[in-house]
């Protein structure tokens, strides 16, 4: 980055950041629609998990989201759908979705969005997520474990026959994985 130049940085995602959020989704996401209301719902029931990159010079929208709340383990709620409220048996983070846009890839910045929000996953027993586009490597890298053959077919389904559904467990059986995120966010 250019001396002078700041880098962007996340932070509490916001209701006016709404319409860039589903800029966004609509962008990196165009197989995976999910209606503004299903969005709006997370921010409204878990602020403290979702998180926005602003746009960076010269783009209109976000560059960058990540959305997460709390859900059931082996559980993950249905793709565009109103969850009404907050599971009260929640005990996992369920991180929805993340998306940084085209401008911001390769600089890091996902690992700190993804660090932020498996700091508020050390609350619950395990975090949990939807791998899709062959992303599963990605995730093993934050100490997600391929748990595909333990999820319902039916809830994967929507998500094409790739998504593989990945738990990080809270309870330090990741040997190494915090360091390794450390230094992942270091370098970015």
């Amino acid at each position: 980055m250019s001396e002078g130049v700041e880098a962007p940085r996340w932070r509490p995602l916001r209701a006016e950041d709404l319409p860039g959020l589903d800029a966004l989704a609509d962008l990196v996401h165009p197989t995976f629609f999910e209606r503004p209301e299903v969005l709006a719902e997370r921010l409204a029931l878990f602020p403290e998990g979702c998180l926005a990159l602003p746009g960076l010079a010269g783009v209109s929208r976000l560059s960058g989201y990540i959305l997460s709340h709390p859900a059931r383990l082996g559980s993950p709620p249905p793709l565009d759908t109103l969850l009404g409220r907050l599971d009260p048996q929640a005990d996992a983070l369920y991180l929805h979705d993340i998306a940084l846009g085209p401008e911001c890839r390769g600089r890091g910045l996902a690992a700190e969005a993804i660090g932020r929000v498996l700091s508020i996953g050390a609350r619950y027993p395990a975090t949990m997520l939807i791998s899709v586009y062959g992303t599963a490597p990605f995730w093993r890298r934050f100490g997600f474990r391929d748990e595909t053959d333990t999820a319902n077919p039916d809830k994967l389904a929507p998500y094409g026959s790739g998504a593989r559904y990945m738990v990080r467990r809270s309870d330090g059986s990741e040997v190494g994985v915090d360091d390794a995120l450390a230094k992942l966010v270091q370098e970015g």
